[in-house]
């Protein structure tokens, strides 16, 4: 036998299906839902709590609940190189950005061994919130040499994709990319700005990009959200 909040999770998937329930429509409150559906209010608190973790249902606190449209699946082969921007409009999102900071420090070790410079070089670094339908997806920390970018990015504003923006304002081509998967450990504080739903994991890329001329222009942590983004490998043998 199918458990209540079981059959009422499937009531409401049925409702938003046929359109009943309507994307920005306002759940009637929880005790008024758990009468109509002969249930206890804890009942059917798990059934919509369900929901909201599937990206059904938005709780704004103090209003009630809403129902919303899911982040559709970001697929992306990872053999072949495309840009955070590239990702979300193949799959007909809105992108959105939000800066967290732009400045120029000496290089760290790991970055220098990875941008082939001396440490203490002084670096530009970006580090950038990438939204999908106002939602946060990735967030990116992009390390570039000065000696190669020079004040580029003091002067004028980057919106959208980074490898696009070398290309045009700089006439750097990015070709290719060293790549390392990565699952970050919970310590991780960089991860923890894409948690922003119980369900959501989030999977790190550290990569270099190179020129056509195999220089090591860009070093970056690109963090991913995994409930969105679906990263795969043809494998061949």
């Amino acid at each position: 036998m199918k458990h209540n909040y079981l059959r009422i999770k499937e009531e409401l998937e049925r409702q938003m299906r046929t359109g009943e329930l309507a994307v920005g429509d306002k759940l009637p409150s929880e005790p008024d839902m758990a009468r109509k559906f002969k249930v206890s209010r804890e009942t059917f608190r798990s059934a919509v709590k369900q929901l909201e973790q599937e990206g059904k249902l938005k709780v704004r606190s103090g209003f009630g609940r809403y129902v919303v449209r899911p982040l559709a699946s970001i697929p992306s082969s990872i053999d072949h190189l495309s840009s955070t921007s590239e990702m979300i409009n193949s799959s007909s999102l809105q992108e959105g950005e939000r800066h967290e900071s732009i400045r120029i420090e000496p290089c760290q070790e790991e970055w220098a061994k990875f941008l082939e410079i001396n440490p203490e070089e002084p670096v530009t670094i970006i580090e950038r919130i990438r939204m999908a339908d106002g939602e946060p997806v990735s967030f990116n920390i992009n390390i570039m040499p000065n000696a190669r970018v020079g004040q580029l990015f003091h002067n004028k504003s980057l919106q959208g994709s980074l490898m696009q923006f070398l290309e045009t304002e700089c006439g750097i081509r990015i070709v290719s990319a060293n790549t390392e998967l990565i699952v970050p450990p919970p310590s991780d504080m960089n991860s923890r700005r894409l948690l922003v739903k119980p369900e959501a994991t989030v999977i790190l890329l550290k990569q270099t990009h190179y020129t056509e001329s195999q220089v090591p222009i860009l070093f970056s942590y690109d963090y991913f959200r995994n409930d969105v983004f679906k990263f795969w490998v043809r494998r061949t043998r």
